[in-house]
C-alpha cells in the first residue's frame, strides 16, 4: 500500500494495471477515432447553421468597392512605373547611354 506522501506526489502506480494488448488498443483507438469524427461532423453542422449568405445589395456594393480599388491601384502603380522609367532613362543618358 502506498504511503500518504507518495499518493500526494502522484507516485502511486498500480501493480494490477497492465499495458493494453494489441486488440484492446486497436478497438479503443477505432472507437476514439469514430467519436472524434462524429463530434467533428456535428461541429461542422452547427457552424454551417451560422453561415449567412450576403444580400444582392451587399454583393453589388463590395464588387463596386473592389473594382474601384483595383482601378486606383492600377493608376498608382502606372504612375510610379512612369516615374522610375523616366528617372532611369535620365540617369542612363547622363552616364553616356543612348
Amino acid at each position: 500500500m502506498a504511503t500518504k506522501t507518495a499518493i500526494e506526489r502522484g507516485d502511486e502506480k498500480s501493480a494490477k494495471r497492465q499495458a493494453p494488448g494489441a486488440l484492446q488498443e486497436f478497438g479503443g483507438n477505432a472507437m476514439g477515432t469514430w467519436t472524434n469524427f462524429t463530434r467533428f461532423l456535428s461541429d461542422v453542422r452547427s457552424e454551417m447553421r451560422k453561415v449567412v449568405s450576403p444580400t444582392w445589395i451587399e454583393v453589388r456594393t463590395t464588387t463596386f468597392v473592389v473594382i474601384i480599388t483595383v482601378v486606383l491601384f492600377g493608376i498608382f502603380f502606372w504612375l510610379v512605373d512612369m516615374l522610375f522609367r523616366v528617372g532611369v532613362d535620365k540617369l542612363l543618358n547622363k552616364l553616356g547611354g543612348s
